[in-house]
């Protein structure tokens, strides 16, 4: 599916309904199958002993989903996670911003599949995969 939303288009988007956390997310670039979001690790993100969170690696994959699938729809605020799995590989480690790149996998008129690999930047293995599945609200 050809996107309708590209890259300042979803930037834009995050400014203005997430404020709250848009500064912590850049769009790394709008693909033929999905998204490729950073999330800049901060001192924030992490938690004891020196890796970043689990919540933190959610939102990632919660964020580029979401994001992904508003590139196909355009900007449908009201989409919402409806269910959502993710397995943890490996401690990413402090310090490396994380990359999650989503593939769409279905995107139906009510209902849009995702899955995330988040990798370190710079590190080859993923250190989460995760599946998110997005409820997509009626049009009118």
């Amino acid at each position: 599916m050809i996107p309708v939303m590209d890259h300042d288009a979803l930037r834009l988007f995050l400014e203005d309904e997430f404020a709250q956390v848009a500064q912590d997310f850049r769009i790394e670039a709008v693909t033929s199958e999905g998204i490729i979001l950073r999330l800049k690790v901060a001192e924030g993100h992490l938690r004891p002993g020196g890796t970043v969170s689990g919540p933190t690696l959610f939102a990632l994959a919660d964020v580029a989903v979401y994001l992904a699938i508003l590139s196909r729809i355009g900007p449908v605020a009201l989409a919402v996670t409806t269910n959502a799995s993710i397995d943890f590989l490996r401690k990413p480690p402090a310090g490396r911003d994380l990359l999650g790149e989503v593939r769409l996998l279905k995107l139906g008129r009510t209902l849009a599949v995702g899955d995330v690999l988040i990798r370190s930047d710079g590190l080859d293995d993923p250190v989460a995969r995760a599946s998110m599945t997005y409820s997509i609200p009626p049009k009118g």
